[in-house]
C-alpha cells in the first residue's frame, strides 16, 4: 500500500489526505508551455515543482500517469481573450513561420527540462494534433446548452455555470461586480470566453482548421480540457500549474469540462506553484524582465544549481531570485557533490553507478536501510508527506551526509533513495580529473584574476572567469579564497 500523503488543494483551500480515485493509480495533468518563446526560469520553477510532485508520488508507492500539453496553437497574449496572437507575434518578430516557431521552441523547452533533470511526462500531447478532440468537446458543451455564437465565434456562457469561480473563491456574482470594461463587444458577460474562433478574430491567422462553426482555431482553455480527458478520463486526480492560472485559465477549464460531463466533479486536487520574483516583480515574458536557463549557463552556472536553488523554498511560497542567492545555492550543491564523491572515493564498493548494483548488490535496498539512516529517511519522508515540504526534506539529506555514525553502505543507500525525489543526480556523479597541463593553466589564470581584483580591474577579472568557464571550469569566490571545479555545463 502507498504511504499516506497530504496535499494543499486550491479548490478547498486546505491540506487534505491524498486519496486517489483508483487505489494506487494517479492521473496527473500538468499544464505545459506555449512554444512561442524560450521558457524563463520562473516558468521552469513550476516545472521543477511538478517534477517533485510526480517523483514524490512514485516515492510513496503510487503508479503515476503524467500528461503534459504543449500549446503549439496560436493564442492571445492575455488570458481573457484579449491582446495579440502569441504565435503570430513570435513569428513576426523572428521572421519565421508559426510552425517553425513552434518546433524550435518546443525543442528548446525539452532541452531545458533535460538539463534540469526533470523526468519526462508519460504522455506529451501537442495541441495541433488534438484539434478534433477539442471540436468534439465543444460540441458536447454546445449540446448541453452552455454556449452561444456571436460575431462568428463560439462563446462559453458563464451565466449558465452556477459555481463558476469556485477554484479562486470568487463566485460569478463577485466576478461580475469587479469586472473590467468589456473589450469584446460580442460577449454577453466580460468573463465569457471563446471556445472557437473563426477568421473574424485575425485577418492573417496562419493556423486554421475546418469546424462546424467555420474555418478557424480553438480558444486556449479548451485544449487542456480536451487532452486531459482524452488521456486521463472525465475524472482524474491532480491538475497542476502556476498560481497565475487559477483565476482565469483553470477556472474556465473547470467550467467547460463540468458543463460537458453533466457537472461531474472533474479534478479532485488542484495544486499551484507560486511565482519566482525578480526585484519584487514576478518574472514575465510580457514585461521583458525574464531570464532563461541559457542565461544562467552562460554566466557559469550548472542547470542543477538552479534546481537546487528552487529546492530551498516551498512550492507555495514566492521565491526571490538574485544571483547572490544562486551563488549560495551553487556553493551548497557543490559541497554536497564533494561530500558524496568523498564517500564513494573512500569506499570503493560504492563507486559503481550501475542501476542493478545500486538496487542492492553494493548498497542496501530501501527495505534494508536500518538504524540512524532509517530514522533520517523516515524524517525525510514525513516532511515530504506534509504537502511536499522539500526544504525540510533537503535538510535531512544534509544531516544524513554529515552523520559520521552511519555505515557507508547504509548512508549511500539512503542518499540514493532520497535523491529519487530531489533529482540532483548524486548517485551517478563522477569525479572529473583535470590533466596536469590544464590544471597548471587554470591555476595560472586564477592567480591572474586575483591580481586583477586586487588592482580593482573587475572587467579583466570577469574576462578571466568567462575564459575559465569556456574551459569547463566553474569558479566560486569564498571567504577563504577562490574555489574551482571542472563541470559539464
Amino acid at each position: 500500500m502507498p504511504l499516506p500523503l497530504r496535499l494543499f488543494n486550491t479548490l478547498t483551500r486546505g491540506n487534505e489526505p491524498f486519496e486517489p480515485l483508483n487505489d494506487d493509480r494517479v492521473g496527473l495533468y500538468t499544464c505545459g508551455p506555449t512554444v512561442y518563446q524560450y521558457a524563463h526560469i520562473g516558468n521552469l520553477r513550476t516545472y521543477i515543482f511538478e517534477d517533485l510532485l510526480a517523483r514524490t508520488l512514485r516515492f510513496f508507492g503510487y503508479q503515476v500517469k503524467q500528461v503534459m500539453n504543449v500549446t503549439d496553437v496560436g493564442h492571445l497574449t492575455d488570458d481573457a481573450d484579449q491582446g495579440e496572437d502569441k504565435m503570430l507575434k513570435g513569428a513576426r518578430e523572428q521572421r519565421k513561420s508559426v510552425w517553425e516557431i513552434a518546433e524550435f521552441y518546443k525543442k528548446a523547452f525539452f532541452k531545458d527540462l533535460e538539463a534540469l533533470n526533470i523526468s519526462m511526462p508519460d504522455i506529451i500531447c501537442m495541441a495541433t494534433e488534438h484539434i478534433q478532440d477539442m471540436i468534439d468537446l465543444i460540441l458536447r458543451i454546445e449540446k448541453a446548452g452552455f454556449t452561444y455564437r456571436a460575431g462568428g465565434n463560439v462563446y462559453f456562457d458563464v451565466a449558465k455555470s452556477s459555481d463558476y469561480g469556485k477554484l479562486s473563491g470568487q463566485m460569478r456574482e463577485d466576478l461580475k461586480a469587479g469586472a473590467r470594461i468589456v473589450v469584446d463587444v460580442n460577449k454577453r458577460n466580460p468573463h465569457d470566453f471563446v471556445l472557437w474562433f473563426t477568421r473574424s478574430k485575425f485577418e492573417h491567422q496562419s493556423m486554421l482548421w475546418d469546424s462546424p462553426w467555420g474555418r478557424g482555431y480553438p480558444g486556449w482553455h479548451i485544449e487542456c480540457s480536451a487532452m486531459s480527458m482524452k488521456y486521463l478520463g472525465e475524472q482524474f486526480d491532480i491538475h497542476c500549474g502556476g498560481i497565475d492560472h487559477v483565476a482565469v485559465h483553470h477556472t474556465n477549464e473547470i467550467a467547460q469540462s463540468e458543463a460537458a460531463t453533466g457537472k461531474k466533479p472533474w479534478v479532485k486536487y488542484w495544486l499551484h506553484g507560486e511565482f519566482l520574483v525578480l526585484a519584487r516583480e514576478k518574472m514575465a515574458k510580457s514585461s521583458g524582465n525574464f531570464l532563461t536557463l541559457s542565461t544562467l549557463v552562460d554566466r557559469g552556472y550548472d542547470p542543477l544549481d538552479y534546481r537546487y536553488f528552487c529546492l530551498g523554498a516551498h512550492y507555495r511560497s514566492p521565491l526571490q531570485f538574485s544571483f547572490e542567492a544562486l551563488d549560495a545555492a551553487r556553493s551548497g550543491r557543490l559541497n554536497l557533490v564533494e561530500r558524496v564523491l568523498r564517500l564513494r572515493q573512500d569506499h570503493p564498493q560504492l563507486k559503481t553507478t550501475d542501476s542493478a548494483a545500486l538496487a542492492g548488490e553494493t548498497v542496501p535496498s530501501p527495505e534494508e536501510i536500518t538504524g540512524k539512516a532509517a530514522d533520517l529517511m523516515r524524517s525525510f519522508r514525513n516532511d515530504l508527506a506534509e504537502d511536499l515540504n522539500v526544504p525540510k526534506a533537503l535538510a535531512w539529506f544534509w544531516e544524513l551526509i554529515k552523520e559520521e555514525g552511519v555505515p557507508p553502505e547504509q548512508k549511500f543507500g539512503a542518499l540514493v533513495e532520497m535523491d529519487r525525489v530531489l533529482g540532483l543526480g548524486f548517485a551517478s556523479v563522477e569525479p572529473e580529473e583535470l590533466d596536469p597541463q590544464l590544471k597548471e593553466e587554470v591555476e595560472a589564470l586564477i592567480e591572474q584574476r586575483e591580481q586583477a581584483r586586487r588592482r580593482r580591474d573587475y572587467g579583466r577579472a570577469d574576462e578571466i572567469r568567462d575564459q575559465l568557464r569556456r574551459k569547463g571550469v566553474v569558479l566560486e569566490d569564498t571567504p577563504s579564497g577562490p574555489r574551482w571545479k571542472k563541470e559539464k555545463l
